[in-house]
């Protein structure tokens, strides 16, 4: 069925054209894998997956459910013949108005003629369903009357849904809401439906070539993530303006006024043509464009680590777009090609005044070997200068969650028709479960979340790698996990929630091997423990 997901939306498609002051240039295609994986040569799945009963922000239903294909295993001709065969051509009625984002696919397995699984989303199941996000339609709008339009295929044995289009109940054929390429058009049927599908076609110019730019699902959820880069732009400016002679600062805040007004005119080097620039390093992961949010920010020389082309072209159009001069934004691999000499100066006789590393992954986690980053980068900072975030603090809570126990290891022999393969399937279980979206995470709170762990990249006497923390019991119940999210601050009042609705990080949680029973207005003593990025947590008896 056709689906609108604001969840799946901002995971797929940069739906933004300012971010911080910067503008995104239209000739640039963001693009997540399951989109792209279309035109290229490797084995790329051309779709996501999610537990829609799950997805943060629900969905809504915009067609009603539609066969796609049968396939019969027992037909060895069929089965052939599936990689070969023209694509289907499917049109589905529209019943409900709204944002088209997703084309959502499971299954009917029928084992014979009286039993069958099904792994749609109403149904209770291990299963997860497929997920097509919908692209490049210039209206994504759409209501009763409508049809959704699209070819449905098997080439390389994986199932893909491309030409998705909308067939407007306004228009005979509106190819203005289609991605459609023009010789399919010849698809479209007879001679009056072509003519109305060409007279409908935009015959304007681009102002350039496209430049498709392929990002993970969490690269584009967070260029989404609009508090983020203010956050990061603020913590900046004042590092920067700390570090500035009063004079400068005005001039360069002045700048920045004018920057986001007119979003992104570039650097105003007026009066400071002769400055030293200040050095900023982005060591994040991925696809990052506070290098660029850097570069507005006055007499600033940024860096970026990105290592794909791909990714250097998208910030070099960027750049461009936004009125910088060329020689502004530099790729600091281009200098040492060796990604474990990243953290150095410069220049020889030059330190930097802000250095942003990656503290907490996509998942939850903690970066593999951050410590060691936070103290050589501590080392190559100018007198004044940061490295971001200053510090993390790391908190949790106790819940009674039956899901995330069931989800973690085989529960007993009921549901595995009387044979015990519990203990050996449960030796392969990890201690701790990430990508968890807490917010619908089915589960019980026992207690309000308390601060675990402080994590300081600035001031390392700070740091408590081994604590023990007491928590107060809200709520009788079971406790069976401690999930855990972080606040990075990046000062003492700029900081970021990774629980928040529009954080790009999951959350994670410690899963108890066994549930420990508490009552209303006890105490668990905590046991926490930092080694090497690795953090446990431990209930103390």
């Amino acid at each position: 069925m056709a689906v609108e997901c604001a969840e799946i939306r901002r995971h797929h498609r940069v739906g933004i054209k300012d971010i911080a002051g910067i503008c995104l240039p239209t000739n640039v295609n963001f693009q997540s894998p399951a989109y792209s994986s279309a035109d290229t040569e490797e084995t790329v799945e051309p779709y996501t997956t999610e537990k829609m009963s799950r997805v943060p922000g629900g969905y809504l239903a915009l067609t009603e459910s539609f066969e796609i294909m049968t396939v019969d295993f027992n037909n060895l001709q069929e089965l052939k013949s599936l990689a070969t065969r023209k694509p289907d051509k499917i049109g589905v009625p529209v019943i409900k108005e709204g944002i088209l984002d997703a084309i959502v696919v499971w299954f009917v397995l029928q084992l014979d003629d009286e039993h069958s699984l099904c792994t749609s989303p109403s149904e209770e199941s291990c299963w997860e369903q497929a997920v097509y996000p919908v692209h490049d339609l210039t209206d994504y709008w759409i209501k009763p009357g409508d049809h959704v339009m699209m070819e449905v295929s098997c080439p390389d044995c994986y199932l893909r849904i491309q030409s998705i289009s909308v067939f407007s109940s306004e228009h005979e054929m509106d190819v203005g809401k289609s991605f459609t390429k023009n010789k399919d058009l010849l698809s479209l049927g007879n001679e009056a439906e072509l003519c109305s599908a060409l007279a409908n076609l935009q015959t304007s110019k681009p102002d350039a070539v496209e430049q498709a730019c392929v990002l993970e699902t969490t690269e584009i959820a967070l260029l989404n993530n609009v508090p983020y880069h203010e956050a990061f732009k603020m913590a900046m400016r004042k590092v920067l303006s700390s570090l500035t002679p009063e004079k400068l600062c005005q001039a360069t805040d002045a700048h920045c006024q004018d920057s986001e007004m007119s979003c992104g005119s570039g650097q105003n080097n007026s009066g400071q043509s002769a400055a030293e620039p200040f050095y900023v390093l982005d060591v994040s992961e991925g696809f990052s464009i506070l290098p660029i949010i850097a570069g507005t920010l006055g007499q600033v020389k940024p860096y970026s680590s990105v290592e794909k082309d791909q990714h250097r072209v998208t910030l070099d159009l960027i750049s461009e777009a936004n009125h910088f001069p060329k020689e502004t934004l530099e790729f600091w691999l281009r200098h040492g090609e060796d990604e474990s000499a990243v953290l150095q100066r410069p220049k020889s006789d030059k330190l930097w005044s802000i250095i942003i590393l990656d503290v907490i992954e996509p998942s939850g986690l903690i970066q593999q070997e951050i410590m060691e980053k936070a103290a050589i980068s501590r080392c190559l900072l100018q007198s004044g200068g940061k490295i971001f975030p200053q510090y993390v603090l790391m908190f949790g809570l106790l819940v009674e969650s039956q899901t995330l126990v069931e989800e973690n290891a085989v529960q007993g022999t009921a549901r595995t028709l009387g044979l015990n393969i519990a203990p050996f399937i449960n030796q392969f279980q990890v201690p701790i479960r990430a990508f968890l979206d807490l917010s619908l995470l089915p589960c019980v709170p026992l207690s309000k979340p308390v601060e675990l762990l402080r994590l300081d990249l600035m001031t390392p006497y700070l740091n408590t790698s081994n604590r023990e923390v007491k928590v107060h019991i809200c709520k009788s119940g079971q406790v069976t996990a401690i999930p855990f999210w972080y606040h990075m601050h990046l000062d003492d009042e700029i900081r970021l929630d990774t629980s928040s609705e529009a954080s790009h990080w999951k959350q994670a949680a410690v899963v108890l091997d066994n549930p420990i029973q508490v009552e209303v207005g006890e105490e668990l003593v905590l046991d926490v423990q930092h080694h090497k990025s690795n953090v446990s947590i431990t209930v103390k008896h």
